[in-house]
């Protein structure tokens, strides 16, 4: 039955899918379609918005209104969507190189403006389709293919940076529990401004060949062993802390939207401007 409901949301005729085996995107892709199900949502009302990267061919295989758009933009082409049609439902599908890399900047502001987008962005820790190059999101001391004895840069953390950059809803899930993410991929969709959902995912062919877990099985188990509740993070010690990664939401509030905010400058700059 779940089958027949992700086929309702495909474009068959892409498949097969670039994917390589074992990759942690068509996880996402159906969590993110069975949350876009029980919200009972419209595909003609929906727009999703890639940059460049593994991650972001799941535009090409959606069957709703779509952009696949250049490397680090998809948050400024979906930001002149939103603000040119305001009632249509804004979704990104980024990667970590992506997203907080050269799309660092447009990430940062449009968190700042809490525009009403809901942001993904699949964490595997790594540029998978350029040749396994670090990214912004590699933990320190991991392995790429320019980090051949290993990360010295800090690792973003991204949900925070989310969070402390005006973002109203801020999660972070696993591939790994899929029940979870749909949970927090309905709450973003649902948020009424800039939602962030962060997806840690799996690179076997990349990140896993260099860093000893070298098929999808592995980097499975090595993710689950790294996930920790948020509510058992905070009670450990930053020892118990290292190498782990704290799993669920981290910011759930309310405050004003930018496209709502700029309806209303437009509404007084059509009757003459402010005259006090």
């Amino acid at each position: 039955m779940m089958d027949n409901v992700i086929d309702q949301y495909l474009r068959k005729e892409m498949f097969p899918n670039i994917w390589c085996p074992g990759c942690g995107n068509g996880i996402v892709l159906g969590a993110l379609i069975r949350a876009i199900h029980d919200l009972g949502w419209n595909k003609d009302e929906i727009v999703m918005v890639s940059g460049i990267g593994c991650s972001s061919r799941i535009t090409g295989y959606v069957d709703f209104n779509t952009m696949n758009t250049t490397h680090g933009r998809a948050l400024a082409f979906a930001t002149g969507i939103k603000m040119a049609n305001p009632r249509l439902k804004v979704i990104t599908v980024m990667g970590d190189g992506d997203c907080t890399a050269i799309g660092g900047n447009h990430f940062i502001h449009a968190a700042r403006r809490n525009i009403d987008i809901t942001a993904i962005i699949i964490n595997n820790m790594i540029y998978g389709m350029t040749g396994g190059q670090y990214s912004p999101l590699t933990p320190t001391g991991k392995y790429g293919s320019t980090a051949p004895y290993g990360n010295i840069d800090q690792n973003f953390d991204i949900s925070a940076l989310a969070a402390s950059a005006g973002a109203s809803y801020v999660a972070r899930g696993n591939i790994f529990n899929v029940n979870q993410a749909v949970r927090f991929f309905k709450k973003a969709l649902l948020k009424k401004g800039f939602s962030v959902v962060e997806m840690i995912s799996d690179c076997p062919i990349s990140y896993g060949k260099m860093n000893q877990l070298r098929t999808a099985v592995k980097m499975l188990e090595w993710i689950q062993s790294i996930s920790i509740p948020k509510k058992t993070w905070e009670n450990l010690s930053p020892e118990e802390r290292k190498d782990k990664i704290p799993m669920g939401e981290f910011l759930d509030i309310n405050i004003p939207e930018y496209t709502e905010k700029y309806q209303e400058v437009c509404a007084i700059a059509q009757q003459g401007g402010n005259d006090e």
